[in-house]
């Protein structure tokens, strides 16, 4: 079950990414211009961003296995009809529909992995699952300008259409649906006591998980959008170099996630390792505002440091949200902590571009340690999980 959710979620990735990665062709060979190449590259997210809470409400009711691959033929076939697509308006179209569809294994795909796994091993399990995004976009990164450049944007499309066609029949063939416990039991009128629980009205605790996963995405963000162009600009790194810096940090962080994981395992909570990367997030905030004065070779190591920290948390805050939230509810629950972490990311390119521009890299990153500052103290604590009923 946790190879066909990797599968599913890194195969949508791969969609959802492979329109950034066309930005090049669109601008230079195109004609289009930067702005215009971008939205166009932003569709697929504002797709995720329209259907999570509706896809995972739709696992709620339904069950994960049709749910993601009902999303995952629609993606494929969206991508299949964007190779043939006559103009521009068309192709943004087909790239937002096909961003609807892929939403869905991002809400499904973790319950599937957290409902087949037991409690202790599920911070191992969801640190694995988190590794498919960025594996998504390795894939997408290795594949689509070389493809784009060979045969253009309909020889680029040929990747993330097969992948989700093929990982769609996968799903189909090969995913259980994690057991729910019944609504009632045999004989009885009483409801389980799960399914009477309404998590967002009786706690604010994934009020405050959600709100804790968008702050955390401020620093993550800020590391992975202008890390590069920092160490190019400020740090006088050459572009290959920077890039290696980069591909770096980003392979470290994917490790990271599956090591957090599995000390969530071994100390038996989510929440208290959530609090420590909320901690460490403002100490290398603020190492970043003086990483530039302490060398080229420094400077690169805090920036790799801080891109395994800031990706940290992602692992964590999803499987929390999913156990309080419980079976009958955790679909909408995921839903809504990915478009909660997807409408921050959004602010975070022109919020933190601009500060930059108005006041240089170091205080734009004492500013955005503020963010992992307010986290901290709405983390929620261990005891109070004694509300969630078992």
């Amino acid at each position: 079950m946790l190879a066909f959710g990797v599968t599913a979620q890194a195969s949508s990735t791969v969609f959802v990414s492979t329109p950034a990665f066309l930005i090049p062709l669109l601008h230079t060979e195109h004609g289009l211009s930067l702005a215009q190449a971008g939205l166009l590259a932003s569709a697929p997210t504002l797709g995720l961003v329209i259907t999570l809470i509706a896809w995972g409400a739709l696992s709620d009711r339904v069950g994960e296995r049709w749910v993601i691959s009902a999303g995952l033929a629609i993606t494929a076939a969206a991508a299949f009809a964007a190779m043939f697509a006559g103009d521009y308006v068309s192709l943004g179209a087909l790239f937002l529909i096909g961003g609807m569809a892929a939403a869905s294994p991002n809400a499904a795909s973790g319950r599937v992995v957290i409902g087949w796994f037991p409690k202790e091993r599920r911070g191992l399990a969801m640190g694995i699952r988190q590794m498919c995004q960025p594996l998504g976009v390795a894939v997408a990164a290795l594949t689509v300008p070389q493809l784009a450049a060979a045969g253009g944007i309909a020889a680029a499309l040929v990747v993330p259409a097969v992948l989700c066609a093929i990982s769609a029949v996968l799903c189909a063939v090969g995913i259980v649906d994690p057991p729910r416990p019944p609504r009632r039991s045999e004989g009885s009128q009483d409801e389980h006591p799960l399914a009477v629980w309404r998590p967002y009205r009786e706690t604010s605790l994934l009020w405050r998980i959600h709100a804790v996963s968008m702050l955390l995405v401020v620093p993550q963000f800020a590391i992975s959008m202008f890390g590069l162009v920092w160490l190019v600009t400020e740090l006088q790194f050459p572009s290959l170099a920077a890039g290696v810096v980069i591909g770096i940090s980003q392979f470290a962080g994917a490790i990271g996630r599956i090591g957090v994981g599995a000390l969530s395992d071994r100390v038996g909570s989510h929440l208290r390792p959530l609090r420590w990367i909320s901690v460490a997030a403002v100490g290398v905030m603020l190492l970043m505002t003086v990483a530039a004065s302490l060398g080229a070779a420094w400077a690169a190591v805090i920036l790799i440091v801080a891109a395994i920290v800031t990706v940290a948390d992602n692992g964590l805050a999803y499987t929390s949200v999913a156990e309080i939230a419980g079976p009958f509810w955790s679909g909408r629950a995921l839903g809504a902590q990915n478009t909660g972490q997807f409408l921050a990311a959004s602010i975070v390119g022109p919020a933190v571009g601009g500060l930059i521009t108005l006041v240089g890299y170091p205080l734009t990153f004492a500013a955005v340690a503020l963010c992992p500052v307010v986290a901290v103290p709405l983390v929620p604590r261990d005891r109070e999980l004694a509300v969630v009923p078992e």
